[in-house]
C-alpha cells in the first residue's frame, strides 16, 4: 500500500516534467550552476567539506577505540569461528 502514493508521485512528476520542456530544465540548470559557481558558496561548501571530513575521523577513532581488544596482550582478536590455540584439530 505504501507503493501506490510514490507511484503517484513519480506520474506527476513525469508528466509536470514533461510539460515543463527541455527549456525549462536549461534554465534551472542555468541558475543551478551560478549558484553553485558563487564564490561564496564555494567557500562555505569548503567549510563543510572540512568539518565532514573532521567527524568522519573523530568517527572512525572512536570505532577503533570500541573494536580495539582491552587486556588482550596485544593479540589481535580472533576472527569469528576461529580458535585462537594451536591445536592440531585442522
Amino acid at each position: 500500500m505504501k507503493m501506490i502514493p510514490f507511484l503517484l508521485g513519480a506520474g506527476v512528476g513525469y508528466v509536470l516534467g514533461a510539460r515543463a520542456g527541455r527549456e525549462r530544465y536549461e534554465q534551472i540548470a542555468r541558475a543551478y550552476r551560478q549558484v553553485a559557481d558563487h564564490p561564496s558558496v564555494q567557500g562555505a561548501a569548503g567549510v563543510a567539506r572540512a568539518k565532514a571530513g573532521e567527524a568522519v575521523q573523530t568517527g572512525v577513532a572512536m570505532a577503533k577505540e570500541r573494536v580495539a581488544p582491552s587486556g588482550s596482550g596485544g593479540h589481535e582478536p580472533a576472527a569469528p569461528g576461529r580458535s585462537t590455540t594451536n591445536g592440531s584439530g585442522r
